[in-house]
Formats: structure tokens, C-alpha cells, sequence
């Protein structure tokens, strides 16, 4: 067994952790540390004495801890077992990090669940060696450069799919845009990753995302800019109004269908749907120009009605829609009708603005 007179570095600059190769080691032998390293004395698992940059000739005055629990015999160059360790406080900037799977997140303005793809990079530093070094060989047992840093990528992708999900639903951003925030979202998921990393005695330095997206071709990124759209458009022109041409729309493609309601609706489309339309529509411009000179208020929520024809529910109506189903023999007086507040679904003409309709529109015009 030849003892071992020099005991220095001799691993990779790349290296997080190295580990000298013989355990024979004696008092009176050289021990080197260089710049940003420290070396550790380990003993049965028990990391004991540290020794920062220098060089040191090994007694019981520098390795207290060893020599108390060894109980080491005294002399000049008494021989001892032990594994020395060294952990380089290196500085790595170029660990690349990307999700392996979408991250499916729920846009908080729309409420559609979307898969969302993210890579980038960061770097860290060892800043409490001894920590490093305990996570590394007491918890872990890995050692390679590779192996460390695919643990700690996956405790980054774990905090990544968790910040970003709370990010957005508490500021309440789209995922349309949240590639505009990137580095909002990078700063805050350095914040929350540092927290996890310094339980290792790491410490993040810098955080990036490289990009955020969603794949062009989903059908769940499509939903939501149809969502989007269709907000802008009720935006833009106005609930009521947008409600109105959502009607009209329903019953184009209920005229379509085959049957005596298609075809009635589709008969009385022009006429009485045409009329409603332009009085409600008259009414709109009244009231902008009467509001020109007033302080504006806003718009009365306007009651939506739900019938039973052929056998199944409608699309909501608007009151102005009424009367041209009623003319054309669609809806009827013991057509059964419901409207928000009602417990139950109950004969059109027991609501009481309903009743009023059916005295005011004349019936169909005989054919000749």
C-alpha cells in the first residue's frame, strides 16, 4: 500500500465534483487547492473538515473533524483512510433546457386549454460547496457533469410548467400574447427556480426563455383565436347587436334544413325578421344621437327567450325576432317557452310580454 505524498486536482475544468482516486493517505502529506475549489475529507458518508484555496501539509490541526473521528495515532506521518473531495464553485451560462411534452395551460381570458412548448437556457453557480456536495453524494450518487446537470434541467422544467400557469391566470394574460412577456416570465421563474436550487447550494444567475409557442397547426390554437376574434367582434359592434345577427344567422341555417319550420322561417325572413331588424337597428341610431349631448349609461340587459319547436330548444331570441316567428306559424300560444327566472318551461302565452305578440300579428297571407 504506497501512502500518497501529494494530493491535488486532476479531474476535468468542466467537472462540478471530483473525487481523488486513493483513499491511503497520511499526516505530513501535501494537500493543493486551487483557485475556486474547495476539498472536502470524507468518512464513512460524513463529509468532515473543509479547506478552502491553498496549499496545506495535512496534521490534526487542519483536519480536526477527520482526526476526532478517526481517532487518528500521533506522529508526524501516521497513515489514515479517508476520501478527499473536490468541488469546483464553477460558473456554467450554457445549460440549454426545453419542455419534452406541451405544458397544457388554460387560457385565462378565453378558457380554452392549449399545449404550449417553451426552450431556452440558464446559468447557475455552486455557491455553499458543502451542500453541493452533500445533495451530490449523499442523496443523488451521481457524479458525472452530465448527470447533474439533466437533474437539475428537470427540477427547472418541474417550476417552469407550475410559475407559468399561476403567472398567467393572476395577471391575466392571454396566451395569444404571451410571448410578448417573455422576459417578464424569465425573471420571474429565475426567482421560484433559485428558490428550489439553493436548498443545493447553487445559486441561479440567469434565466432565459428562448422562445414560448404553440403549434400552428393545433386545433386548440385555432378555438382560441376564433375566441378571440369573436370577442372583439361583440366588442366592436355590440352585445345586443352582435346577439341580434347571431339570431339571424341561426335561422339562415334552420331555413336550410328540410321541414315546415325550415321553410317558414325562410319565407318569413325578409318581411318580419327585415322589419325587426330595421327598427331595432333605427332605435340603436335614435338613442346614439339622443345620448350625443348626455352623459352615456349603460345598456339595459335585454331578455332572451327559449322555445320548444319540433321537439327540441331553440336558440335564444330577442323580443324584436318574436313576431316574425309568430307569423309564420312557428312558435304558437301553447308553444312551450322559457326565459332566465322561470323555474320551469311553461305555454308562451303565459309570459306576459309574449301574450301581448300573438293579438298584433296578422296571420299568414292566403295563397290566390
Amino acid at each position: 500500500m504506497a501512502l500518497i505524498d501529494v494530493i491535488k486536482y486532476n479531474g476535468n475544468k468542466q467537472d462540478f465534483i471530483w473525487k481523488f482516486p486513493s483513499e491511503d493517505l497520511r499526516f505530513g502529506s501535501q494537500l493543493i487547492v486551487n483557485h475556486s475549489q474547495s476539498a472536502f475529507f470524507v468518512k464513512n458518508g460524513v463529509i468532515c473538515d473543509e479547506l478552502m484555496e491553498g496549499r496545506y501539509t495535512l496534521k490534526s490541526a487542519n483536519i480536526p473533524i477527520l482526526n476526532k473521528l478517526v481517532n487518528i495515532p500521533f506522529g508526524d506521518k501516521s497513515p489514515f483512510a479517508a476520501e478527499v473531495w473536490y468541488v469546483n464553485m464553477v460558473t456554467k451560462l450554457d445549460n440549454k433546457w426545453g419542455t419534452i411534452k406541451p405544458i397544457h395551460l388554460e387560457d385565462p381570458l378565453y378558457g380554452i386549454v392549449v399545449p404550449v412548448r417553451a426552450f431556452g437556457q440558464y446559468g447557475f453557480k455552486i455557491v455553499a460547496p458543502r451542500n453541493f456536495l452533500h445533495t451530490i453524494i449523499g442523496t443523488l450518487k451521481i457524479f458525472s457533469a452530465q448527470e447533474i446537470s439533466e437533474y437539475f434541467n428537470g427540477k427547472v422544467l418541474s417550476s417552469i410548467s407550475t410559475v407559468l400557469g399561476k403567472t398567467i391566470v393572476q395577471n391575466k394574460i392571454s396566451l395569444l400574447q404571451i410571448a410578448a412577456f417573455q422576459d417578464d416570465l424569465a425573471e420571474i421563474c429565475r426567482k421560484s427556480i433559485n428558490e428550489e436550487f439553493i436548498k443545493y447550494g447553487i445559486e441561479l444567475v440567469n434565466f432565459y426563455f428562448m422562445s414560448i409557442n404553440i403549434p400552428e397547426d393545433d386545433t386548440s390554437l385555432i378555438k382560441l383565436k376564433e375566441a378571440k376574434e369573436l370577442a372583439m367582434k361583440v366588442k366592436t359592434v355590440g352585445k345586443d347587436i352582435y346577439q341580434m345577427d347571431r339570431s339571424f344567422d341561426v335561422m339562415e341555417k334552420a331555413a336550410e334544413n328540410e321541414g315546415s319550420a325550415g321553410s317558414m322561417i325562410n319565407a318569413g325572413l325578409g318581411l318580419g325578421a327585415g322589419l325587426s331588424l330595421g327598427n331595432t337597428m333605427g332605435n340603436q341610431f335614435n338613442q346614439a344621437g339622443n345620448n350625443l349631448n348626455t352623459n352615456p349609461t349603460p345598456p339595459p340587459i335585454q331578455t332572451q327567450y327559449f322555445f320548444v319547436i319540433d321537439g327540441k330548444q331553440s336558440q335564444p331570441f330577442t323580443i324584436e325576432t318574436i313576431p316574425a316567428l309568430i307569423s309564420q306559424n312557428i312558435i304558437y300560444q301553447d308553444t312551450l317557452a322559457w326565459k332566465n327566472g322561470l323555474s320551469s318551461w311553461i305555454k308562451a302565452s303565459e309570459i306576459s310580454e309574449l301574450s301581448n305578440l300573438f293579438n298584433q300579428v296578422p296571420p299568414p297571407i292566403p295563397k290566390l
